[in-house]
């Protein structure tokens, strides 16, 4: 019998990661990530019993030709090379890599040669290599470079967000904009603001760099700063109090801006649009308006973070057309969009999440995810829609794998609104199968057409997984987006036990074998509906807010987040953070439930778990908890490989434990 998506197969997947188009159109760069096992320095002493496997996490560089459809590799898998971006004139590449310890800016001239290194920062450097239009000289971002202070030394901080998840102390982690000459010359720091400053975007003269700012000392850290500074270190605010700012880029022109972000003061979930502005302050213009779905938005996967990268805004060459990524539901299209009127319509969509990357005349490179296959290079062209896969990087794999068929649902809310989810079924065994209830974080974010190794795991050990865009959920509207503000616990509730009904009523799920989790919003909601009912056997709630109370003192965004959602500070109306609050109905709970908490976790902090986990216990509910050492918000399903198999052994093990001990008949093994 074909098995389906096993543990270990986790070792085994590739993933394409962002790749760049050649100026003339012919060559797609590439990075491959993979997972290999390390290569002891010494062979194990006879006496001494052997060590687990340890795994590294491996970066290269691979050359597409849109000719022939051939692919090679550039660089060895000895160091990691990342994020390569093509001279104007498409002869060199630059590139991240760690092949001489810090990660350093590299120089590979494509008709042959060595790479050579180009920095050489004491701490290294962040952030991709771009170019200034005239090829001379290389813009970047680097943290500071003095040796990092120990971490056992007392140390004072001011700074309105002192510390924030995955980066840990601001203050320790600044980072500024600088530049480097190609031949080798002088590298120019442009700016020094005591921020997070990132994505440089040179204009079209080379003579100012857009860029995004964060996290200067007063900052709350619910809104960024897109700024313009020019050779002579004036700086220009050329966008403030905006969420959700995803991206942006310059027009031809060199007076304005093109950018994706919601405007600020609306409620957290606001759609995101395509916008452009005057640096002058003038005309603003809103190019998707009446769209109403998440622009330069994506869906949850669970592959490494860095997979897809940063959202981009392409233009045609009369700069009159945008091409940008648009989440609808359930798919991630990929939208063209006048820019001389409000006019816009998919050109690639389908059941896949699929992210622009390229475009050279009328053709668009783009990577697409599905629900059985991580990701993969196309090309569409936008003459007559016809595309090409251009790589199938885990075609060997997958077909040694029997993978599941996933079935598409729609029923009310209990307001009568549709609601949106999917089942994703075993293809070997008989329905109804055990039931494993995924809930997705966010909450302002969604489930949908894109890989999900967990949903692979958990289909390939027998179960079906239920998956739903409840209420909160982004791609479905400003009003679906917005509607659970002040009221956590109601709609999102009541959306996911009615598509655990739906679930059932098709004859695809066993309603007296079911288990639930989820990661962040998943986990408060995991520790919510365990609150409410019995009738799941088995929860694991990950990085959970449990106690909006102290989320509003310990999280790195609690300030301004639990305001915005619930409607006022904790002082303000208690009576909301607690009808809120998971913890609130922990006492309740029966089933047995292992929370799964990052140590690192600054968004929503270990002490979230532990409150919940404590007063479990107090009630005599089964309940454990997994640490995850050096983890930081969302690791156990995008991070390094062994916070990930810890997460996966966790996951199963408990399921184990709970649903499979005599749960399961021998059609679901």
């Amino acid at each position: 019998m074909v098995d389906g998506i096993q543990q270990d197969d986790l070792f085994r997947l590739r993933f394409i990661q962002d790749a760049v188009l050649s100026p003339d159109g012919r060559w797609v760069l590439y990075t491959l990530m993979h997972t290999e096992e390390e290569k002891a320095d010494k062979p194990a002493a006879q006496d001494k019993p052997d060590k687990p496997t340890q795994w590294r996490d491996v970066k290269t560089l691979w050359l597409l030709s849109l000719d022939d459809g051939s692919s090679r590799q550039l660089t060895s898998n000895a160091a990691n090379a990342s994020l390569p971006a093509w001279s104007p004139d498409g002869r060199t590449v630059a590139f991240l890599s760690d092949r001489q310890g810090k990660t350093q800016i590299f120089l590979l001239p494509m008709d042959g040669g060595e790479a050579r290194p180009l920095t050489s920062f004491t701490q290294g450097v962040t952030g991709r290599p771009t170019w200034s239009p005239d090829g001379s000289e290389i813009a970047f971002t680097a943290g500071p470079q003095d040796e990092p202070p120990d971490d056992a030394d007392p140390y004072r901080f001011t700074r309105r967000v002192y510390r924030f998840d995955g980066m840990g102390n601001v203050d320790r982690v600044v980072q500024n904009i600088f530049s480097v000459r190609v031949d080798g010359g002088e590298i120019k720091q442009w700016t020094d603001n005591n921020a997070v400053n990132a994505q440089p975007e040179w204009s079209p003269d080379g003579q100012s760099i857009l860029f995004q700012s964060r996290f200067w000392p007063e900052d709350s850290g619910q809104y960024g700063k897109l700024c313009v500074i020019n050779r002579t270190g004036e700086v220009t605010t050329a966008l403030e109090a905006w969420q959700s700012l995803m991206t942006a880029r310059w027009l031809p022109d060199g007076k304005r801006i093109l950018f994706a972000a919601a405007r600020g003061g609306l409620p957290i979930g606001t759609q995101c649009d395509l916008w452009s502005a005057n640096l002058d302050g003038g005309e603003l213009i809103n190019h998707t308006d009446g769209l109403d779905r998440q622009v330069a938005g994506d869906l949850q996967p669970d592959f490494p973070f860095d997979v897809l990268g940063q959202p981009r805004i392409l233009l045609d060459a009369a700069a009159e057309t945008a091409f940008v990524e648009v989440q609808c539901g359930g798919e991630v299209r990929i939208y063209r969009v006048s820019l001389k009127g409000k006019d816009y319509a998919a050109v690639v969509s389908g059941e896949r999440s699929c992210f622009p990357l390229g475009l050279h005349g009328d053709t668009l490179i783009f990577v697409a995810s599905s629900l059985n296959n991580p990701t993969d290079l196309f090309s569409v062209d936008l003459r007559n829609g016809e595309e090409c896969q251009w790589t199938r990087v885990n075609q060997a794999l997958l077909e040694q794998r029997a993978l599941p068929e996933t079935v598409q649902m729609t029923f009310p809310g209990e307001d009568g609104v549709e609601v949106e989810g999917w089942v994703m079924l075993p293809r070997t065994g008989q329905a109804p199968f055990p039931g494993f209830l995924y809930i997705h974080g966010g909450p302002h974010s969604g489930f949908g057409h894109v890989f999900s190794f967990d949903f692979q795991m958990l289909a390939g050990a027998g179960y079906a997984v239920i998956f739903i865009n409840h209420r909160a959920s982004t791609g479905y509207g400003n009003a679906f987006a917005t509607a659970i503000k002040g009221d956590w616990g109601h709609l999102d509730y009541t959306d996911l036990m009615a598509g655990v009904d739906a679930a059932i009523e098709r004859g695809l799920v066993d309603g007296d074998n079911l288990a639930l989790g989820g990661l962040s919003g998943g986990g408060n909601l995991t520790c919510w509906i365990i609150g409410q009912t019995d009738r799941f056997k088995a929860a694991i709630p990950e990085n959970p807010v449990t106690n909006w109370v102290s989320f509003y003192g310990v999280s790195d965004i609690g300030p301004w987040f639990a305001v915005e959602q619930l409607g006022g500070r904790p002082h303000e109306i208690p009576d909301v953070y607690r009808r809120c609050s998971p913890i609130t109905y922990a006492h309740q709970c029966k089933t047995p439930t292992l929370l799964v908490q990052g140590n690192n976790d600054w968004r929503c902090p270990a002490e979230q778990s532990e409150q919940f986990y404590a007063v479990l216990k107090a009630s005599g509910c089964p309940v454990e908890m997994v640490r995850l050492p050096n983890s930081a918000h969302a690791e156990s399903i995008g991070g390094a490989w062994k916070i990930r198999k810890a997460h996966n052994d966790a996951l199963m093990g408990w399921l184990e434990r709970y649903m499979m001990s005599g749960n399961l008949t021998a059609d679901h093994m």
